[in-house]
């Protein structure tokens, strides 16, 4: 049996590490679609992002993807173009393994994946497809 008395949660930079790690296995054409993804964590979404989802509870969105692929940047550089990122939220997502069976690493990744899938139109089929590429 595992003593639980001196765990504490999961901090932002161990789920940095775990988003980090996942992106890392991602296949190479996944990750160029992206184009210097930046991934972000925070504890919440802030509350204009929770409006603009039209979220009940700062624990509805366990993660956002903001920016555009290659595909949508055109030609030449943009300046002043931010990059394209992805922002999880660490105690939605905490909340959400506690409720599960998957591991911490599995709900980074496939939150991670389905963030950057569902930007670019990807089906759930194809999503699932990347996962399983990437473990």
């Amino acid at each position: 049996m595992t003593d639980w008395s001196e765990a504490h949660a999961p901090s932002i930079e161990d789920i940095e590490r775990l988003a980090e790690a996942a992106y890392a296995r991602l296949p190479e054409a996944f990750r160029k679609i992206c184009e210097e993804l930046v991934i972000q964590v925070v504890d919440f979404p802030d509350d204009e992002t929770l409006d603009q989802m039209g979220a009940e509870s700062e624990f509805d969105l366990l993660g956002l993807f903001h920016g555009r692929g290659m595909a949508q940047r055109g030609a030449l550089a943009e300046t002043g173009a931010l990059p394209n990122m992805i922002w999880l939220y660490r105690r939605p997502l905490l909340d959400y393994w506690c409720e599960g069976e998957d591991t911490l690493g599995a709900v980074v990744a496939h939150v991670l994946i389905h963030e950057i899938g569902h930007h670019f139109g990807f089906s759930d089929a194809d999503m699932a497809a990347i996962e399983r590429a990437a473990h």
